[in-house]
Parts: C-alpha cells; sequence; structure tokens
C-alpha cells in the first residue's frame, strides 16, 4: 500500500532524514530556552555524548543569570543570547568572573529578537525549548536558514501552522515533545497510508478522576503538584487542565498529516507509554520509556541514530500494572475545544493559545478559578468569529490575532472578577 500523490507530505517523517550538513564529528548543536526544563536536561545529554554533540550558543529569557553562564563556560559556546537586555552587565560579570585570564568570553547578543539570530546561526541543529508562542520566530529562523529543528516548542507550531508548513522542508523537524517523539518512533514501524489512528496518552494531570464539580475550588499549589513530570509551571497548569492535551492534538494533527476525526486521546497515569498508532492491520505499536525527557531529546539531537544510555529503560523483571482510561471531556472540555479551533485553522489556534496562557497566568495570580481558565478561553474563542486562513496568513496576523486575545481574555478577567466581588 503506498500513498496517494496527492497526500501532502507531513511535516515530520520518520522514514526521511534531513541532512544536509551531513559530516563526521559532532553535531553542532543551539539550544533555546536553555536554563529551562528541556534546556537542562539537553546540556545534560550533551555533556554525557561530547562525541556526537557540541553546543555553539544559547539562549534564555534572562531570570536565571548564574546558571546561563555557568551553561555557557561548561560547554565553551560561542554566543550566549538573552531576551532582558537589563541583565547584559549581570551576565557579562558573571561570565568573566568564570572564565580564566585569556579566555575569550561569548559573544552576547540581547534583545527581544537575540534567540531568533543565534537560531539562525551557523548550526546543524536547533533545539527549540522556548516556553510559549514566542518561540514561533526563533522556530521560522531555524527553518528558513535550513537547521535541523528539534522542536519542543509546540506552540511556535500550533499558532503558525501554515507558516512554518511553508518553510519546512520534508525530514527537517523531528519532535521533541515526549508523545509526538513516541509517534514519530511507532510511524517507522510503517507506511503512512497504513495508519488507522493516532493514540496520545495523557496522564490525567493532578485531578484525574475528578468531575466538574469537584475542581472548581483547586488551588494554584494543588494544580503545580504534577503526579509525574517536573515541567515548568505554564506547562504544569497546561497538565492539569488537559490544555497540554488539546495542544498536541492540533500539533500531531500538523505534524503527520492525520484528520483530527482519527487522533484519540487516552489517560495513562503511569506515563509509561508515551503515544501510540494503530495501523489498518490492528496491530498497535507503543512507545514506552520510564517517564524521562532526555530520551525524547535524544531523538530529536540524534535522529537517524539513537544515543546509547539516553534515559533509563525499564527493569522487565519487576511486576508493574499499566491502566488506560478515556478521557472525561466534560471536566476536561480543552482537548474538544482544542480540536475545534484546530479543524477551524488559520489564526484560531493562535488565539487559543494566547488566551490560555493569559488565563494561566490569571489563575496564578488568584484572578480566576481553575474552571475560569477554559470557560473564559471558550468565550475568547467564541467572540474571535472565523478566523483569518489560507496562504494568505502571516506573522503579524499571528501577532495580531493573538494581542487581541491576550486583552480580550485580561478584559473578562477583570469582568468576572468585578461581578463575584459585587455578588
Amino acid at each position: 500500500m503506498t500513498d496517494s500523490p496527492a497526500s501532502p507530505a507531513p511535516l515530520a517523517d520518520p522514514h526521511l532524514v534531513y541532512d544536509p550538513l551531513a559530516g563526521d564529528g559532532p553535531k553542532d548543536v543551539v539550544i533555546l530556552g536553555s536554563t529551562g526544563s528541556i534546556g537542562t536536561q539537553a546540556i545534560d545529554l550533551v555533556l554525557r555524548n561530547p562525541d556526537r554533540f557540541r553546543v555553539t550558543a544559547l539562549s534564555a529569557h534572562g531570570g536565571r543569570v548564574a546558571l546561563l553562564a555557568e551553561q555557557a563556560h561548561r560547554l565553551r559556546v560561542r554566543t550566549v543570547a538573552v531576551a532582558r537586555e537589563d541583565v547584559v552587565p549581570a551576565l557579562r560579570e558573571a561570565l568573566t568572573a568564570l572564565h580564566g585570564p585569556g579566555e575569550p568570553l561569548p559573544e552576547i547578543l540581547a534583545g527581544p529578537d537575540a534567540a531568533t539570530r543565534v537560531a539562525a546561526s551557523d548550526c546543524h541543529t536547533v533545539l527549540n525549548g522556548i516556553t510559549g508562542s514566542i518561540g514561533l520566530a526563533p522556530t521560522l529562523a531555524a527553518l528558513e536558514a535550513g537547521r535541523t529543528l528539534a522542536l519542543a516548542n509546540k506552540e511556535s507550531l500550533i499558532v503558525g501552522g501554515p507558516l512554518v508548513k511553508a518553510l519546512a522542508k520534508p525530514g527537517q523537524i523531528i519532535p521533541v515533545d515526549s508523545e509526538h517523539a513516541a509517534l514519530f518512533q511507532s510511524l517507522a514501524a510503517g507506511t503512512r497510508a497504513d495508519v488507522r489512528k493516532l493514540v496520545v496518552t495523557a496522564s490525567g494531570g493532578p485531578f484525574r478522576g475528578r468531575g466538574k464539580a469537584d475542581l472548581a475550588q483547586v488551588t494554584v499549589a494543588e494544580a503545580l503538584a504534577h503526579p509525574t513530570w517536573a515541567m515548568g509551571p505554564v506547562i504544569t497548569i497546561n497538565s492539569a487542565t488537559l490544555v497540554n492535551k488539546g495542544l498536541e492534538v492540533i500539533e500531531a494533527h500538523l505534524l503527520y498529516d492525520i484528520p483530527f476525526d482519527r487522533i484519540e486521546v487516552v489517560v495513562h497515569p503511569q506515563s509509561y507509554v508515551h503515544s501510540m498508532v494503530e495501523f489498518t492491520d490492528g496491530s498497535t505499536i507503543a512507545q514506552a520509556t520510564p517517564p524521562d525527557m532526555r530520551g525524547p531529546i535524544a531523538i530529536g539531537l540524534g535522529w537517524p541514530e539513537r544515543v546509547p544510555d539516553a534515559a533509563p529503560a525499564f527493569d522487565w523483571s519487576k511486576a508493574s500494572t499499566w491502566e488506560f482510561f478515556p478521557l472525561d471531556n466534560e471536566a476536561f472540555p480543552s482537548v474538544n475545544l482544542a480540536r475545534h479551533v484546530g479543524e477551524l485553522a488559520g489564526t484560531a489556534p493562535a488565539v487559543f493559545n494566547a488566551a490560555n496562557e493569559e488565563c494561566v497566568e490569571a489563575f496564578r495570580a488568584g484572578l480566576l478559578p481553575f474552571n475560569g481558565i477554559m470557560e473564559t478561553v471558550t468565550r475568547v474563542v467564541e467572540e474571535h468569529g472565523t478566523p483569518r486562513t489560507g496562504t494568505s496568513l502571516t506573522v503579524p496576523d499571528v501577532l495580531e490575532a493573538e494581542t487581541w486575545a491576550r486583552v480580550r481574555a485580561r478584559e473578562l478577567t477583570a469582568q468576572k472578577a468585578t461581578a463575584e466581588a459585587r455578588a
């Protein structure tokens, strides 16, 4: 069985290898978001595999200057990029203190476009581990410069899907999300035409099994207590609302060109099976490892080769129980809403993502209840109406839609707070 010639090529295909700079020696890698969860684990992997990888540049927002300077020194990078210009003096001082006499300091780039500039710099692979839609410009820059893109920043694909698809060459994107790295590996077991269904697993977050009414009074601390993964606060709360899983459904559709009605979400509390592919002959191929992001990162940086001992393996001599449950769409409406905006396409996913980011911050600040996050996001999506779509979509279109969504989400949050204060 073969693909129809009319079928659009998927963005991520394990059967294709994009490697225009193939050669001997370590791969030169740029790490965006180096002080975050993905970045720090990627650096651990690199330091354990100096024969395979060499980091040439790092970027970070600027909130952890001492860590960024330490990373730059240990990796001997050429360039350090930081979004906050105000931390440059502290960064330069920290780098000077770590470097010995006569040891050259790395170049420092600063400003909101600093990550975008290093994403286009001379390297083999760019690992985009930035959180949020601010990762879109670096994603586009890396693709346009011809770099292999190890993509952990799902938001850039979701909000800029048509823009990313217009630039990416076959095989140029390697997904780093644990679910999409699992699908990527599982898809290698058959042809695209053999795929019946993608099955994306969800841990269920800290509130698995609770009904919608039970979620009304949950606290920020409870939402941040993820039972399986250690992540940043925004992603952790997105996992609690299952918005993260909704975003992953959109991402799976864009990466693998599988219709939304053939992408299923199931709850798997142990987080051992990271996702599965069901094929037309009834076979299901699952990718399973203990929860550890260094495995997916190694796929992103090393593909088509595997990195030995990148992450722990199972001890099959010990008994274990693996459970799977259907998703409660009433308690967690985010996945169905994500399917809706994904089918609308155009600027709708950008509106969904931006409104959610604002509502998560409002929840963390005590301005919205937990259930108010999705109630407000739903209202913003409904008010947005018909999105701008088609090949005419531009980066300014996406930014304009995001700005409107953020403003509207803040307005609705303020209105809700005022109404509750008067009640």
